[in-house]
């Protein structure tokens, strides 16, 4: 078998030879204490993000099979996206910064976290209709002009990439990201003035959910249509913390829950039978709008201080519901013995079936490179190798 078939043998409860062994990529910071330590040589590697020729070498280092994420992507957000610039240099080497959202955010070139939101250009109607609509409007270029590891090469969809993709002996599972209903709309306008705009203005609330929603549907039905069987459809939303939903899960559930079962729908309608979703934090709130809307794989099940575990999950919703992930990255900065205790934990739950075993995240900076070559050696002994 390849980690292709062993990746959807394992979330398809079906037979596999061995448990594939997949991680969610590395944060740059990490990149750079491995250098620094000796372990990688940057220059020989400069490329490394999800899918690359250059992880994928990283990843054969470390011990793992592949990266889940592996993801061909319409663009589904702003196009164009606005252009990135200072805005204004701040005492203490900040400065405020216009993304590519259409976001100010203060900035600095040590922050290694999410830069903190100050403003957004879109405030409400005027915006909207003079600015932002024409640039989420569907055009085939959002899926043509997406690239793709092709055996490592990338290519552009139209140039390539297709034939590689329809290529029935492919090694790599490939998921289709169909978007985000609701964290990117977030990233457009901030959490508070989101949350605000339910009230008041319900109108362009419900007209933003629906131009979006609308343009992931295009996405994914052009890139269905293509002839390309996608192993997997996926979505990202990133809409909870620690202690639950940046959302209401009523809301959530009422207004975006019939866009997925859209969008799942369509993955149905070719084949794809399973849909990832990446959020983090608490997601235990809106997973009954994910599973009942055909969102049936939780990655990356951060375990974070609250706990996360598929367990509880299953025998809530039953065998429909999947994950990846679940492993608490952080024992990578610990010793042998507290990745040992990890792994004993995760044999109960990789015995449930429907679950593999990946980091809760990018694998993050305080990780002891000789922690994750341990952490790979002892699983292909559990789990065959």
């Amino acid at each position: 078998m390849n980690n292709r078939e062993r990746i959807l043998a394992v979330l398809n409860y079906g037979h596999y030879d061995r448990l594939p062994l997949v991680h969610f990529g590395f944060l740059d910071e990490t990149l750079e204490r491995w250098e620094s330590e000796g372990h990688i040589k940057r220059s020989e590697m400069p490329h490394i993000y999800d899918g690359s020729p250059d992880e994928e070498k990283l990843t054969r280092m470390l011990g793992f099979d592949c990266n889940y994420h592996n993801v061909f992507s319409p663009s589904v957000r702003l196009e164009p996206p606005f252009e990135p610039k200072v805005l204004e240099e701040l005492p203490g080497g900040y400065r405020k910064v216009l993304n590519r959202d259409g976001a100010i955010v203060l900035d600095s070139d040590d922050n290694s976290s999410i830069p903190g939101e100050v403003d957004h250009i879109l405030k409400g109607r005027k915006e909207w209709d003079e600015i932002f609509m024409d640039k989420l409007r569907y055009f085939d270029d959002r899926v043509n002009r997406a690239r793709v590891n092709c055996g490592g090469t990338l290519k552009r969809f139209d140039q390539g990439g297709k034939d590689y993709l329809l290529d029935p002996n492919r090694q790599t599972h490939i998921l289709l990201h169909s978007g985000s209903l609701m964290g990117v709309l977030r990233d457009y306008v901030g959490l508070e003035h989101l949350s605000y705009l339910q009230a008041d203005d319900a109108d362009l609330f419900d007209e933003m959910i629906e131009v979006n929603a609308e343009l992931c549907y295009r996405c994914t039905e052009t890139a269905l249509a293509s002839g390309v069987h996608y192993d997997i459809g996926h979505f990202w939303e990133d809409i909870c913390y620690k202690s639950g939903p940046l959302v209401n899960p009523r809301m959530f559930y009422n207004k975006i829950g019939p866009r997925y079962r859209r969008i799942t729908d369509l993955h149905r309608k070719y084949g794809v039978t399973l849909t990832s979703l990446d959020c983090d934090g608490q997601i235990d709130r809106l997973i009954p709008t994910f599973i009942e809307n055909g969102v049936n794989v939780m990655f990356p099940i951060e375990v974070g201080t609250w706990g996360a575990n598929i367990k509880p999950w299953r025998e809530k919703y039953g065998r429909e519901l999947r994950g990846v992930g679940g492993m608490a990255k952080r024992m990578f900065g610990f010793d042998y013995a507290a990745v040992d205790a990890e792994i004993e934990r995760l044999k109960k739950l990789v015995d449930l079936g429907g679950y593999l075993p990946c980091p809760d995240h990018r694998i993050a900076p305080d990780a002891k490179w000789e922690n994750v070559q341990y952490y790979c050696d002892r699983m292909r002994k559990e789990f065959g190798g």
